[in-house]
């Protein structure tokens, strides 16, 4: 092998090799906005479906809602048995399915959850930035739909901005965000359909059970399902 193509380190010589025969990973495109926007904004996202990942860690089958361009779905499949990953619009799907990778393939489906529930049945659902760009009028049924295809033991994460940091949010994150919610609201919406809500904040990548309204991120976990 030529000089050009070794590392003056030795351990970073897989570097090299999955350049080879993989190629370079390309962005999905949100995240591919995010990194020419504001690259810091993608270490925020990781570190929710970090979480999302650890509380869900072991469930067989998880279903993700509104999963855009899917980029972060990865972190979530290292830690579960299957996912299956939808959104509403097929543009994403489409971009999804184009980089997917057979290493960390999942199943993606263009569903609207608005509509009808997804059919099958998962022991786990969540869904990262979905609930604020709901109709407050059509939210429940939004939830209900997500909800009938868990399992009675079933798990809901939801993550969402908070209410309070729309203050400070630019006008293209805040945009289309019509139900931004505080922590009361977030538990009240969850108690609708769960016995036991979880609450978390988020300030950056920094996850946390302090003072709710300083929170810029909101994530509400609800377990073991009401009766329908």
């Amino acid at each position: 092998m030529s000089e050009m193509n070794c590392t003056r380190e030795p351990q970073y010589q897989r570097d090299l090799e999955i350049a080879h025969t993989r190629g370079l990973a390309t962005l999905g495109l949100m995240t591919n906005q995010a990194w020419y926007d504001d690259p810091k904004h993608l270490l925020f996202t990781a570190a929710r479906y970090k979480f999302v990942a650890k509380m869900l860690s072991g469930m067989k089958r998880v279903l993700e809602v509104g999963c855009a361009d899917a980029f972060f779905t990865r972190i979530v499949v290292q830690e579960v048995g299957a996912l299956t990953a939808t959104d509403f619009d097929e543009v994403f799907i489409k971009d999804v399915k184009k980089r997917m990778d057979l290493r960390w393939a999942f199943e993606v489906q263009q569903h609207d959850l608005l509509a009808t529930p997804f059919p099958g049945e998962f022991d786990a659902a969540y869904a990262m930035d979905v609930i604020e760009h709901i109709n407050p009028k059509q939210e429940l049924q939004f939830i209900e739909n997500i909800v009938s295809s868990l399992s009675k033991e079933g798990v809901l994460i939801l993550g969402s901005p908070s209410l309070e940091s729309q203050a400070y949010a630019s006008l293209q994150s805040k945009e289309g965000h019509v139900n931004c919610k505080t922590a009361p609201q977030m538990r009240e919406l969850m108690k609708h359909f769960f016995h036991n809500i979880f609450l978390f904040s988020m300030n950056d990548e920094v996850l946390h059970t302090g003072y709710a309204p300083m929170a810029h991120y909101r994530l509400v976990m609800g377990c073991t399902r009401k009766k329908n």
